[in-house]
């Protein structure tokens, strides 16, 4: 999904529940805060204390729900914020701001 592509429903309730929790909401924010080289696993871990299986369970539900992007750099695992499924997802959300319910089925 490019960042003029809105996610369908079902993509939408998947991205919002993979950051339903706190771990994974503050993992997504780091890897925003990181920007497009995003960081390696180790250092994920050390930011955030997090045991490296947890870390890799919370990983695999955001990358799941194509929020973020692995890439093997080496021996490195480099995890990346996918900012075009957060933009789809921010328009998608944002789509019909203040225009009325009055066309809603």
């Amino acid at each position: 999904m490019d960042s003029c592509e809105l996610p369908n429903e079902e993509q939408a309730v998947a991205a919002l529940a993979a950051l339903s929790n706190t771990t994974r909401l503050r993992l997504f924010r780091v890897l925003i805060k990181a920007g497009r080289d995003g960081l390696n696993v180790g250092e994920l871990q050390r930011l955030l204390d997090t045991p490296a299986s947890t870390l890799a369970h919370h990983l695999g539900k955001l990358t799941g729900a194509g929020l973020v992007q692995q890439s093997r750099q080496g021996r490195e695992v480099i995890c990346t914020a996918s900012y075009d499924r957060m933009d789809g997802l921010l328009a998608y959300l944002t789509e019909k701001c203040c225009t009325g319910v009055a066309s809603e089925s």
